[in-house]
């Protein structure tokens, strides 16, 4: 019989877990290393993170794969839209109301992704493949959403998505050079599992 044993370093509390009443809750880092991100505005929540950290793994992947700025919306730990940056055609700009704007590469991926599924998006986490410009924070800014998770943002583009939610828009800046352990461990009902991280890339 193989035992397993894993250590964790709490990093900071969270108002509550997956519900309003399963408290306490907090977050850990594994073996005392750091944190794949980093907090720059708000407080994050359960939900937001799980959304968070799986929604940046995505947007790596697909960036790292194709070559081109990719985009995720993810509600509820499920992607609502997926992108990379593909020019919309004119039927595409007058579906996604935006026939009449410049958009930057990862603008383009930003409303490819939001609009696969306008609905389910509604209050989303975002995450970008790449560092957040200026044009694609204006289209941010008048979206309902949660947060973002990014490797950079300009500073006109910080100052913007700083003001969402009365300036309690949840940013976080992904750390690009962590690398998770080849190992993955999760804990349901009292039972412990244990698997290889998933690391097979699409071609």
């Amino acid at each position: 019989m193989t035992s397993k044993k894993q250590n964790y370093l709490q990093q900071f509390e969270l108002k509550y877990g997956c519900n309003p009443h399963q408290k306490p809750a907090a977050i850990h880092s594994l073996e005392g290393r750091k944190l794949p991100f980093s907090v720059l505005n708000g407080q994050p929540g359960y939900i937001n993170l799980l959304d968070a950290l799986n929604a940046w793994q995505l947007v790596q992947e697909l960036d790292e794969v194709l070559g081109l700025p990719a985009a995720a919306s993810f509600k509820h730990v499920s992607p609502a839209g997926a992108a990379v940056s593909v020019p919309l055609n004119d039927i595409l700009k007058e579906v996604y109301d935006c026939k009449d704007l410049e958009l930057s590469q990862l603008a383009t991926a930003y409303i490819r992704a939001r609009g696969a599924d306008p609905l389910s998006s509604f209050g989303d986490f975002i995450s970008l493949s790449r560092k957040v410009d200026v044009n694609t924070a204006e289209l941010i800014r008048k979206m309902v959403s949660d947060g973002i998770i990014a490797p950079g943002f300009d500073d006109d583009a910080l100052k913007l998505l700083k003001e969402k939610k009365g300036g309690k828009y949840l940013i976080l800046l992904a750390d690009t050079e962590f690398r998770a352990p080849e190992t993955e461990f999760r804990e349901v009902y009292g039972v412990g599992f244990s698997q290889l991280r998933n690391t097979f890339k699409i071609n």
